[in-house]
């Protein structure tokens, strides 16, 4: 396997070192690094030794290395914008606040929270521009009402969108935006 290899070679540890610092046998890193892929207890000892997620040893599709726990989280996570669409801020503190007290601080959740971050954003830019063209342009215009409107019904097809996803274990599709 030639991330494990890449990765120590990167790290400047030999073989012993990566074997004493994760418990794992110089054997067994060797037959991994050789392309066997690395399972259950070894492949969480490298992930926490060197500092990378689970999925970051598994060659093909990143979603199929998630446990069915960490899923549902990922999917509570996700689903917890939509009540805070409601009020933006809370579209992002609330699966914030989840993925953190419940320790649910792996990537797929980093992309989801930094998608409504991302979006909070952009609608809060648009926002403040139509207010800045009213009040520039001596107009009061109701496309200033329409913007949270639209926002709203965006953020909730952004999130079903990623519900979708989710249930299809694609997680790979979600776009890679990580602000966190």
């Amino acid at each position: 396997m030639g991330k494990l290899s890449d990765l120590r070679e990167h790290l400047n540890l030999t073989q012993e070192e990566l074997s004493e610092k994760s418990g794992i046998s110089i054997r067994t890193i060797q037959r991994i690094e050789s392309g066997q892929k690395p399972k259950g207890f070894t492949l969480k000892a490298f992930a926490i030794t060197l500092g990378v997620e689970k999925s970051f040893f598994d060659e093909s599709n990143a979603a199929e290395s998630l446990d069915p726990d960490e899923l549902k989280w990922n999917k509570i996570v996700n689903m917890l914008a939509l009540p805070g669409s409601f009020l933006p801020p809370l579209n992002v503190l609330l699966p914030l606040a989840i993925m953190y007290l419940k320790k649910q601080n792996n990537r797929v959740n980093k992309k989801l929270v930094s998608i409504q971050i991302c979006w909070t954003l952009v609608a809060l830019f648009l926002f403040v521009i139509v207010l800045i063209l009213n009040d520039w342009l001596d107009v009061k215009s109701q496309f200033t009402m329409l913007i949270p409107i639209l926002w709203l019904m965006l953020n909730t097809v952004i999130i079903t969108r990623n519900a979708m996803i989710l249930g299809k274990n694609n997680d790979h599709i979600l776009p890679d935006i990580n602000v966190l």
